[in-house]
């Protein structure tokens, strides 16, 4: 998912959900929907705010198998920035993700949303 995302190849990221994927976002800058549901809604959302971030560097990858053999938990840097500013910023989201049959079925960002917000000032 992190590599498709850095090319920037949604039609393959949204290969990688199920047609009934919950993604959520518990932290998030206002505006943004905590939740969506459906790749269909997925793909909306990518349309509607996909284009304004750039990701230009996933570093320190972490992944951390659980009990539950479809959840995982992945840990990472991210370095990117704001299109609209121009601005960078970096922050360390916690991904709990649930994969079956090889496709995502939950996926629960925990990114910080203060980096962001503070490279969305002009």
């Amino acid at each position: 998912m992190l590599r498709t995302s850095l090319a920037g190849d949604t039609e393959r990221l949204l290969e990688l959900m199920a047609p009934d994927v919950v993604v959520e976002w518990p932290y998030r800058p206002d505006g943004v929907p905590g939740e969506v549901r459906g790749r269909r809604a997925f793909a909306d959302f990518l349309a509607a705010y996909g284009g304004m971030i750039t990701f230009h560097e996933y570093t320190d990858v972490e992944l951390h198998q659980t009990l539950d053999p479809e959840v995982v938990i992945v840990e990472y840097a991210v370095r990117g920035a704001v299109n609209a500013t121009g601005r960078s910023f970096e922050q360390r989201p916690v991904a709990v993700l649930r994969v079956r049959g090889g496709q995502v079925v939950t996926y629960r960002d925990y990114v910080n949303p203060l980096p962001v917000m503070e490279a969305l000032r002009s």
